[in-house]
């Protein structure tokens, strides 16, 4: 009966097999063929239709039958920046057409792709923006643009209300559930964990935290005043006292160059392409463009590796796996081709074992090649780790980095077990403290100081990396550590970064090293790889490699990795992670 059942599943599963890869033959029939433009056009922006990302997903378009509605591209933020390089110089190419509302995307790649529109306008031709719902994201897109249209028609909201974060803490929820989490942290900023054992956020947590919220702000009011011409205290106040609501307020503070109906939107845009009706604009989709004009490259001079997600240990690929990466940065140093390479950071860290295997291949690599970093969204922790050691380091202002701190974090679950569960668990082990992972029981004072003391040379190991990379003492290093998390704007002032530019900014810098002066002497090659679609299917379908999850910077991910790890492991884990999920609207 058993081996009836089994067969039946192995069945089952061999026809579900096939039924994947034929359709992956039929989206790949679909979805093929390049993708063919008009002689000349508008460059149709709409940042609904898209998400900005790190790397370019590859998604076939005949994918949305197979899933059975509209799939959304990711488009990788080098590939978004080259096609509209590209763009700036195609006489086919009349002028951008930016549609920002909807954007998705961290604050790194909205501010670089708001440079590279910036660049754009310097070739010569135009960039106009329509909104219907402006909001911190969307306007400060919008900004860069030539004129800045809005919609003439009430019904809207306004999202144009500056930033902010929200913080959870679980303490008095975890309480009622009889669940006791065992914090041992170096770093009085060091906030990961804390939502657990806290009800409040303590002073220093709240501290970092108007502090970095303030600074992101500030720098994406700047690049806003800046572009229209405006007063960033007349701004922030308009903000402050909820003066921009409807469509008129926009325009009569100059926020807006005019506010208009779909007909003469398109009258507009018509004008400005010299063409006599819709129909002949010809505009064309910016994922179709970049399909057709960026080619990724699979030999080049340059390379940049892509440190983007949680640093975990083991093999998985969607995230920073340690075996993996280090794998892959051996890989890029063997590769006599390869004369320098970009470290591309957008973590916010995790483990510290994987963060160790990582920053080992990346000192290897750094012996024989120049070795930069450029920061996206997050350069944290683990993220910091493993890249301060590169020779020159450069930030987004808004990227949140630093956060050089280490905690360990274990629940124990004994009040659960005996006044919620009624269970009665009873330990046998061969040792005084053989049965400190249980987690049915808390640490005893020498369990909590055998944890502390890992934590404490982890920590020091930390800072004297960071010493040695950024040339400062570990004294100056430990004042600005203590877990505390900076805005890549500050972070320039005390010396954790060397510069605010951008990956194409990092990418320059690292040519220039080996003697490339212009773009056109050298090819950038990427790595990883991105999956191809049958590989992504494949992984969905759960024939990837996939180790078991790990705890990240965000909070709610926290017990399963502290319960998979110890499952696996039988050992404590120390983490150098930062607890921040930071979205733009």
């Amino acid at each position: 009966m058993v081996l009836a059942v089994l067969c039946g599943f192995f069945i089952i599963w061999i026809l579900g097999f096939f039924f994947m890869m034929t359709m992956v033959g039929s989206i790949a029939l679909s979805g093929g063929g390049k993708t063919v433009l008009p002689r000349s056009g508008v460059l149709s922006m709409d940042l609904s239709t898209f998400t900005l990302g790190e790397q370019t997903v590859d998604t076939p378009k005949g994918f949305a039958s197979l899933a059975g509605g509209k799939v959304i591209p990711t488009i990788g933020l080098w590939d978004a920046v080259q096609a509209v390089k590209a763009a700036a110089a195609d006489p086919a190419v009349k002028y951008i057409y930016l549609k920002p509302d909807g954007f998705s995307g961290g604050v790194a790649q909205l501010q670089e792709f708001r440079k590279a529109l910036s660049d754009f306008r310097e070739s010569g031709k135009a960039v106009v923006a329509y909104t219907e719902n402006p909001g911190n994201a969307s306007y400060y897109l919008a900004s860069a643009s030539d004129k800045i249209y809005m919609t003439s028609h009430h019904g809207g909201t306004s999202q144009l209300i500056g930033l902010s974060g929200r913080m959870m803490f679980l303490k008095d929820l975890l309480d009622k559930l009889g669940v006791n989490y065992q914090l041992i942290r170096h770093g009085k900023y060091k906030s990961a964990g804390e939502m657990y054992i806290k009800n409040a956020p303590s002073e220093e947590n709240l501290e970092q935290n108007q502090v970095m919220i303030s600074s992101i702000w500030n720098a994406l009011t700047k690049d806003i005043c800046e572009s229209r011409d405006f007063d960033e205290a007349t701004f922030n106040g308009l903000i402050d006292d909820l003066k921009l609501n409807l469509p008129e307020d926009f325009l009569e503070n100059k926020l807006v160059d005019d506010l208009v109906s779909h007909d003469e939107l398109v009258s507009r845009l018509c004008d400005l392409a010299v063409v006599d009706n819709e129909e002949d604009l010809h505009l064309i989709a910016f994922p179709d463009y970049v399909a057709a004009k960026v080619t990724p490259a699979l030999k080049g001079n340059v390379a940049i590796i892509f440190a983007d997600g949680q640093i975990i240990d083991g093999e998985e690929y969607e995230q920073v796996a340690g075996d993996r990466f280090a794998r892959i940065i051996d890989k890029v140093r063997k590769d006599d081709s390869i004369k320098s390479v970009v470290l591309r950071v957008n973590s916010p860290g995790g483990s510290v074992a994987a963060s160790s295997k990582i920053r080992a291949a990346l000192d290897s690599l750094a012996a024989v090649k120049p070795l930069v970093a450029s920061y996206g969204d997050y350069a944290a922790s683990g993220g910091y780790w493993i890249s301060s050691g590169c020779s020159k380091i450069f930030s987004d202002a808004a990227t949140l980095t630093g956060s050089i701190g280490v905690f360990s974090m274990i629940p124990e679950f004994s009040a659960a077990a005996k006044n919620i569960a009624h269970v009665n668990v009873v330990s046998v082990g061969s040792n005084k403290h053989s049965d400190m992972f249980s987690l049915m029981r808390p640490f005893d004072k020498e369990e909590i100081a055998y944890m502390q003391a890992s934590v404490e040379d982890i920590y020091s190991s930390f800072v004297s990396l960071v010493s040695e990379g950024r040339g400062m003492s570990e004294e100056a290093v430990d004042e600005i550590a203590q877990g505390r998390v900076w805005a890549g704007s500050d972070a320039l002032r005390i010396g954790l970064v060397d510069e605010i530019g951008t990956l194409q900014d990092a990418v320059n810098y690292a040519a220039s090293e080996v003697g490339f002066i212009s773009e056109s002497d050298y090819t950038v090659v990427a790595y990883p790889k991105p999956m191809t679609f049958a590989e992504q299917l494949m992984e969905a379908f759960g024939q990837g490699s996939k180790e078991p999850n790990v705890l990240s910077g965000t909070p709610f991910e926290g017990i399963g990795k502290v319960l998979s790890d110890i499952k696996k492991n039988n050992r404590g884990t120390v983490l150098a992670a930062m607890p921040y999920d930071i979205e733009i609207r």
